[in-house]
């Protein structure tokens, strides 16, 4: 396969569990090369994604090394099969790599879990509340690039029009209702907008309100995006630096407590309607 540049964060996550399939049964790259019938070069490139695989290559590699889940080894066959161009590649070169690596995720996921503290889920925004936000930037976006930033989340919330649409579920502290990103009628009509996609059958929206007290992980917004296998979940941090994914099994484990944890002090998905209609009075 012919070296490429860049990698999207998906290749890459297929060359890691490439990587973590050989290092499991303490096989180094050199006796990989010999054992696949190729050189250190290809297997070294191809952990890191500097060259692609082909479905058929991740399935001979598999069964080379020896792994005995099919349908892992299946759906990472499906990453090395599955090629674009999609649509946030239009963006290339526009905007930050990890917000392409956002849309992909969310794109191939087969179920969302959000927690969002000062932010309405970014899925479910309308324009003028992202504009809101985007003014808020720093540094500070031209009014080009904030208008190409709300274009592309308005394409990325295209997700839940699908024909198959993942579940996802969305944890929305008190706060983020509260919190005016615009004036107030902004604010409102964003409210009101949160109330319609709630009534998607595969949206449900939990509020965890102020009188639940303090939850684990309330300074920072988490997406949890679930494989088609759990080994392939990932997790998407927003953090001063820029996007951030997660997949160590290590880091799965503890944000899926996060998440767990913070859905225990949210009201069920009925109450938290009725209670994002009442602060909606309260505006």
């Amino acid at each position: 396969m012919p070296v490429r540049k860049p990698s999207t964060e998906r290749q890459r996550r297929l060359g890691a569990e490439l990587r973590r399939m050989r290092e499991h049964i303490g096989m180094t790259i050199n006796e990989a090369a010999t054992v696949h019938r190729t050189d250190r070069t290809t297997v070294s490139n191809t952990e890191s994604a500097r060259s692609g695989v082909s479905s058929d290559r991740v399935r001979v590699w598999a069964a080379n090394y020896r792994c005995p889940d099919a349908s892992y080894i299946d759906a990472l066959a499906e990453m090395a099969r599955e090629r674009g161009p999609h649509w946030w590649d239009e963006y290339r070169g526009a905007l930050p790599a990890g917000l392409l690596d956002i849309a992909e995720m969310e794109h191939h996921a087969a179920a969302l879990r959000s927690a969002q503290i000062m932010h309405m889920p970014g899925l479910l925004q309308l324009p003028d509340y992202m504009r809101g936000i985007f003014a808020e930037a720093v540094p500070p976006m031209s009014p080009t690039d904030l208008e190409q930033h709300v274009a592309f989340r308005l394409r990325r919330a295209q997700i839940l029009d699908r024909s198959d649409p993942p579940p996802c579920e969305f944890l929305v502290h008190e706060s983020a209702l509260r919190m005016r990103f615009g004036d107030r009628r902004v604010l409102l009509r964003q409210i009101e907008h949160l109330l319609r996609q709630a009534e998607r059958p595969n949206v449900a929206v939990r509020v965890v309100p102020f009188r639940a007290g303090g939850f684990a992980n309330a300074g920072s917004s988490t997406l949890y995006a679930c494989g088609p296998v759990p080994q392939l979940d990932t997790v998407q941090i927003d953090v001063p630096t820029g996007v951030t994914f997660l997949h160590a099994e290590t880091y799965l484990v503890n944000y899926r407590s996060v998440l767990d944890r913070m859905r225990e002090r949210a009201l069920e998905a009925g109450e938290s309607i009725d209670f994002i209609r009442q602060v909606a009075e309260e505006i």
